[in-house]
């Protein structure tokens, strides 16, 4: 891959549900050491284009390079050994395993038990407030312990790209800013990241660079602080 070359590239990428279309001609980059938001509301496309990135929703159209590769026609398993680590909406968490066991299953696709073990400790020093409760079941903790042990997860398959599909849904604000800060220091560790986001607030004041999904087309895309002033974005997002 060259070294400007983005970690994410999807270019005219469409895909759907049987034949019921929901993205439609779909460009849309991450570029290396960033954070991207995409904002839209509810039916807008957002998860979809999770679940086609990662290879759960087959596309109808257009590439999807990753990481240099063309992974249009990657499985799950493919993407997730290629790099791709995804947080979904609703944490998904193995409820009946210790928080240990759910950060085990996070590095499945790995065999390297060095660089395993020297992650589980770094996860551990991101998420202090889990390091006590490794035993615990993952159903007992609150939903903003789950989010953090769902983040922690992903990360134990060493991404080079995270993506979090709304990370922030159903949480207290001061959770809200405890997720805003991790992703932070996420990208900060240089994991890339494509943020998918209700909340248009908190996505656009943590990314990089952003993108508004409407109907399942992007309308519009600019530097995260540009369309936080926007006052389109504004008044369809913000409630301003």
């Amino acid at each position: 891959m060259q070294p400007d070359a983005p970690t994410l590239d999807l270019s005219g990428v469409s895909s759907g549900y049987g034949s019921f279309p929901v993205l439609h001609n779909i460009d849309l980059k991450v570029e290396k050491g960033t954070i991207v938001a995409l904002i839209g509301a509810n039916g807008a496309g957002k998860s979809t284009l999770i679940k086609t990135v990662s290879g759960l929703v087959r596309t109808k159209g257009g590439k999807i390079v990753f990481n240099g590769q063309d992974c249009t026609s990657h499985s799950p398993d493919k993407m997730i050994r290629a790099g791709l680590g995804l947080v979904p909406e609703g944490r998904r968490l193995f409820g009946d395993m210790t928080l240990r066991e759910n950060l085990e299953m996070g590095a499945y696709a790995r065999s390297d038990k060095h660089a395993i073990a020297k992650d589980f400790e770094r996860v551990l020093a991101l998420f202090p407030e889990l390091r006590d409760r490794l035993s615990t079941v993952a159903s007992s903790f609150s939903g903003g312990q789950q989010q953090m042990v769902a983040i922690a997860r992903a990360l134990m398959g060493a991404p080079k790209l995270l993506l979090l599909d709304e990370p922030t849904i159903g949480l207290a604000p001061v959770v809200v800013e405890r997720v805003a800060n991790l992703i932070r220091e996420i990208s900060e560790m240089g994991v890339d990241i494509l943020l998918i986001e209700q909340n248009a607030e908190v996505a656009l004041t943590i990314a990089d660079y952003g993108y508004v999904l409407e109907n399942g087309k992007v309308v519009m895309e600019n530097k995260a602080d540009v369309l936080l002033d926007d006052p389109q974005v504004q008044t369809a997002y913000l409630g301003i």
